[in-house]
């Protein structure tokens, strides 16, 4: 009744496939319905400096700058490698945020950038829909193969239910992973943390205000905070606390030797 093991790895086949396709047209379509407007440098001239010169301390080429015409603050990164990348941000950010708080955003994106994150999102993507489709065939074969309808019942059931949560779950760490990655990095980058503090804070009362940005939820896991507002907890979440972020940021600047204001 078990299928066998080539069965697995022809979905996990699928999956990858899938999953690279997502990986190569992703960021475009990602722009696309994010409503993202592709700027020129001459357009924002003192934002593309400041993308300019915290790319060129990464050790990266500038990405493509993007803007959002939604009133929450809010920015991302995408793309498919340090040299095919986007920086995002919204008109909201542009508005309340002062020169040092921008630069510490664009340093947070950076670093995404930097980490390679959109390939490794891709990869555990990738791995969380095999388990999904292996846990289908896996119960589907129990129920009409030849084993126990009661197996099927109990251990099959268990199964199917668990193992995707359990994939999406990793999946969600990762997310979350990567935000410490990236603020960290973002921090290093500017040499000053509280920066990176400060815009956090901002961004995390307006969203809390209600701040609207009208995007797909399917995309809250690539903005610097989540844009939807949710009493799920960190398990389920996309983005550690505000509070865990702005603790780790802390701990970071005493390392660094700075005074926290």
């Amino acid at each position: 009744g078990v299928p066998p093991i080539g069965i697995l790895f022809f979905m996990l086949g699928i999956s990858l496939v899938m999953n690279l396709v997502s990986y190569y047209w992703g960021p475009q379509m990602l722009l696309r319905i994010s409503h993202v407007k592709l700027v020129e440098p001459s357009e924002y001239p003192a934002l593309y400096s400041l993308l300019e010169e915290v790319s060129q301390q990464a050790g990266i080429p500038t990405p493509r700058l993007g803007i959002v015409n939604q009133p929450q603050p809010n920015a991302f990164a995408t793309g498919r490698g340090k040299k095919n990348s986007y920086v995002v941000v919204t008109s909201g950010l542009l508005r309340i945020m002062d020169r040092d708080e921008l630069r510490a955003v664009l340093g947070h994106e950076v670093g995404h950038i930097v980490h390679q994150d959109m390939a490794l999102s891709t990869a555990a993507a990738t791995v969380a829909t095999a388990i999904t489709y292996m846990v289908d065939i896996l119960f589907f074969s129990l129920l009409f193969g030849g084993g126990r309808r009661d197996e099927a019942g109990g251990l099959g059931l268990f199964t199917v239910l668990l193992a995707p949560i359990a994939a999406s779950m990793v999946q969600l760490a990762i997310s979350r992973s990567r935000e410490f990655y990236a603020d960290e990095e973002g921090a290093k980058l500017t040499g000053r943390p509280d920066w990176l503090i400060s815009a956090l804070r901002k961004i995390d009362e307006y969203i809390r205000r209600g701040a609207p940005l009208n995007v797909s939820p399917t995309t809250s896991s690539m903005w610097i905070a989540n844009p939807f507002r949710g009493g799920l907890g960190d398990l389920f979440s996309t983005h550690p606390s505000t509070e865990k972020r702005i603790r780790r940021l802390q701990e970071l600047a005493r390392r660094m030797n700075l005074l926290m204001a």
